[in-house]
């Protein structure tokens, strides 16, 4: 429901405003995770490094499970970055020949999903350059003095914000924002990556990222209020 959509905004917001939240990450160490958690995080090394050998070797069955499982995702990513449907159909085959030709780079030590989408964003960027290279400002750009740092925000509020009738709106609204705002929040709240991957695709310093994030929610939501009244 749109309504703890906007509470939660309203709350992020009061909280960048107040200027008193300091996110401290706990380092995790094995002995003190419990049994459960500690054979996740092997069984994801497991699956990453069994990715990474199997591109090494260009297997063609893994390369089809990946397409399989990141096709709609990948596509959806390419949409929004590029902003154009056709364009974005050509870019999802290129990207897929890249990772075939270049899948001995992936080393398994972030997700796959990670590295896919950072194969993708360069693919998109290059033939954008050539294309419109003012356009692409707004991704280049590093923002390294970013005023603020909200705290990490969570998926589920997008996946309040797409129930029903709401994902045209929100869809639209998302359209229209610049492209480095878009990205931020469409690989945070669709794809659900953490703010450091999102770095890790982007290029971007963490504050850089949090900057846009926040940024990005701000346009979106005045968007949205504007398409209400």
């Amino acid at each position: 429901m749109a309504i703890e959509y906007l509470a939660e905004y309203e709350l992020l917001n009061l909280q960048i405003e107040n200027s008193c939240i300091f996110l401290l990450a706990s380092p995790v160490y094995p002995g003190s995770m419990n049994a459960t958690a500690y054979c996740l995080m092997n069984a994801m090394e497991s699956e990453t490094g069994a990715i990474a050998r199997g591109l090494r070797r260009r297997d063609p069955d893994l390369l089809d499970r990946l397409i399989e499982q990141y096709q709609h995702r990948l596509l959806r990513y390419l949409v929004y970055l590029s902003g154009n449907r056709e364009l974005a159909e050509d870019l999802f085959q290129e990207t897929w020949i890249r990772v075939l030709e270049r899948g001995h780079q992936y080393d398994g030590r972030h997700e796959f999903s990670t590295w896919l989408y950072a194969v993708a964003r360069n693919l998109t960027i290059d033939y954008l350059r050539k294309k419109s290279p003012v356009s692409l400002d707004g991704l280049m750009e590093n923002d390294e003095h970013a005023p603020f740092e909200p705290p990490d925000t969570r998926p589920m509020a997008w996946e309040v914000m797409q129930q029903h009738e709401q994902a045209a709106r929100v869809s639209a609204a998302l359209v229209s924002i610049p492209a480095e705002y878009r990205e931020t929040v469409v690989l945070r709240f669709q794809e659900g990556l953490a703010l450091e991957e999102i770095a890790t695709v982007t290029g971007a310093p963490l504050g850089t990222v949090k900057s846009r994030l926040y940024r990005g929610l701000n346009m979106l939501m005045s968007r949205l209020k504007g398409a209400q009244a």
